[in-house]
């Protein structure tokens, strides 16, 4: 990064490509982070996550599920609740099929899991993932 002073701890993380490596112990943490961020962009303003996003979320939790079944739960970063990755209406109407207002419903009605954050319905993917694995089933 011309210009830029890069502090010695990072010096390691960086690689020659610019890509940053995250060690498997920060994956829980940067997870936590990152999914609040995302969760709080959608909730504000319906925004949608960019592509690729959603593939590094997913491996920084199997990184944290890794470590965590190696060496128990990484110091100082206790894992109070499970960590999901929440999509928007839209995004899961496109991948189920239907309509926005459907997937809303089913939300209410306790059929999906999903909460509402303000006037924003957000639907765990994972709700996702299962309810087509029972329909291919």
């Amino acid at each position: 990064m011309p210009g830029a002073e890069v502090p010695p701890a990072a010096v390691g993380l960086l690689r020659p490509d610019g890509s940053v490596l995250i060690p498997a112990a920060l994956a829980g943490p940067v997870l936590r982070i990152l999914l609040r961020d995302v969760s709080a962009r959608v909730a504000v303003d319906g925004g949608k996550v960019a592509p690729g996003v959603s593939g590094l979320l997913w491996a920084l939790k199997a990184a944290a599920d890794q470590i965590e079944a190696e060496v128990g739960s990484a110091p100082g970063t206790p894992a109070d609740r499970p960590v999901s990755v929440e999509i928007s209406t839209a995004e899961a109407a496109r991948e189920l099929g239907c309509s926005e207002g459907y997937v809303r419903r089913l939300a209410r009605a306790g059929r999906l899991r999903g909460r509402k954050v303000g006037p924003v319905w957000l639907v765990a993917e994972a709700a996702i993932v299962a309810a087509e694995t029972e329909r291919a089933a």
